[in-house]
């Protein structure tokens, strides 16, 4: 059986932004092509290590990713929670006050 190219659908569509139900579903089935790829190997000639530690790689690089999209997603949402509250009105802080 030949292995998983490394520029497959499952480990590069996480790099745009995507939903966390769509990265979920591109881990699971990352996880479920790796698991198949093994149990349907030739016993004679099986995966190269290297190549399956790469494959391992993209599969961390994977969930760090969606990891990093969801920290950035939760400090956007705090930022603009904080704007509102500082800024109830909607003024954008450029009038002065006349005394």
């Amino acid at each position: 059986m030949s292995p998983i190219p490394p520029s497959s659908s499952a480990a590069a569509s996480p790099s745009t932004a995507v939903s966390a139900t769509s990265a979920s579903t591109d881990q699971n089935m990352f996880l479920q092509l790796l698991v198949a790829q093994l149990k349907n190997q030739d016993p004679t000639q099986p995966m190269d290590s290297t190549t399956f530690v790469t494959q391992l790689a993209q599969f961390q690089q994977l969930e760090s990713t969606n990891n990093m999209a969801t920290s950035v997603s939760g400090i956007q949402s705090d930022t603009d929670q904080l704007v509102t509250d500082l800024n109830p009105t909607g003024s954008t802080g450029a009038a002065s006050s006349t005394t």
